[in-house]
């Protein structure tokens, strides 16, 4: 197939030509410079003239606390720009993959979120990125995937290690939940739908829910350090505040996949270990 990439640079792009490309597809990738998906010419023309057989949307404005501030830029971005991908894509006949979040969700419910959940997004970024899901269409797969990390770009990986080495004890929230997920983990099983054609809404996370203090405990402890350093707090407690509120339960119920006999992605202990060993160069 013939595979175009929104958002190339980005650290699920990346990892996404570099799978696609692996598996023997031929790739047209578009980073943010090349492709302003916000800009409707630009994105009808990068679509056809590349004729693709499959735009996969991986672009999105993504700073929450900024999105807060700045909503119009939020929704052309991750709204309107995906209704002009899904409008190029049918005019070259392309199969449209969009990627979504757990912001949709306004982390009220107890139990991990199905698909099937009704969304009611608390934040400008979730609303935006409803619209999306919304102007992808009912032909298109839609993703929605949480707490992303992986070697490239920044990520909340990343983040915990540079805390680590500058400050002798690190403050994390216990009272947000999530899956994290690992870039080179999720455009694996992005391919295998595309693959197979699946269309529809998946949730797509590897396995696992934790706190984030939990989470920087277990970098910590991959990285072979003292976890104790990580002293758990309460959004609350967070100086200054964030703009955005955040889900307190941003737990997804892989249902789609694993209804469908689809074998749902690693542990995330187990792919946080290689991402660490990565980035230690271990």
């Amino acid at each position: 197939m013939r595979v175009l990439i929104t958002g190339a640079g980005g650290q699920v792009g990346r990892e996404l030509v570099e799978v696609f490309t692996a598996d023997g597809h031929e790739v047209v990738g578009f980073d943010r410079a090349s492709l302003d998906i916000a800009d409707r010419d630009a994105a009808m023309s990068a679509i056809c003239a590349s004729e693709p057989d499959v735009v996969v949307n991986a672009a999105a404005w993504t700073a929450v606390d900024a999105c807060e501030l700045d909503p119009d830029r939020a929704f052309l971005v991750n709204a309107l720009g995906t209704r002009y991908l899904a409008e190029a894509a049918r005019v070259v006949g392309a199969h449209l993959v969009h990627l979504s979040t757990d912001y949709v969700f306004d982390g009220s419910k107890t139990e991990p979120y199905l698909e099937w959940d009704q969304p009611n997004p608390v934040s400008v970024y979730g609303r935006s990125k409803l619209g999306g899901e919304q102007e992808a269409g009912p032909a298109a797969t839609i993703i929605r995937t949480s707490w992303v990390c992986g070697f490239h770009g920044n990520n909340m990986v990343k983040t915990i290690l540079r805390l680590a080495a500058e400050h002798d004890v690190l403050s994390f929230v216990d009272d947000q939940r999530g899956h994290p997920t690992f870039a080179d983990d999720l455009a694996a099983m992005i391919k295998r739908l595309v693959v197979e054609r699946r269309t529809g809404l998946f949730h797509v996370t590897n396995q696992g829910a934790v706190s984030w203090y939990e989470f920087a405990r277990a970098v910590l402890e991959c990285a072979g350090q003292d976890p104790d350093r990580v002293r758990p707090i309460a959004t609350s407690e967070l100086d200054p505040p964030r703009p955005a509120p955040r889900p307190a339960n941003s737990v997804l119920d892989n249902a789609a996949l694993r209804l469908s006999g689809v074998p749902l992605l690693p542990h995330y202990r187990h792919s946080l270990d290689r991402l660490v060993a990565r980035l230690l160069d271990r």
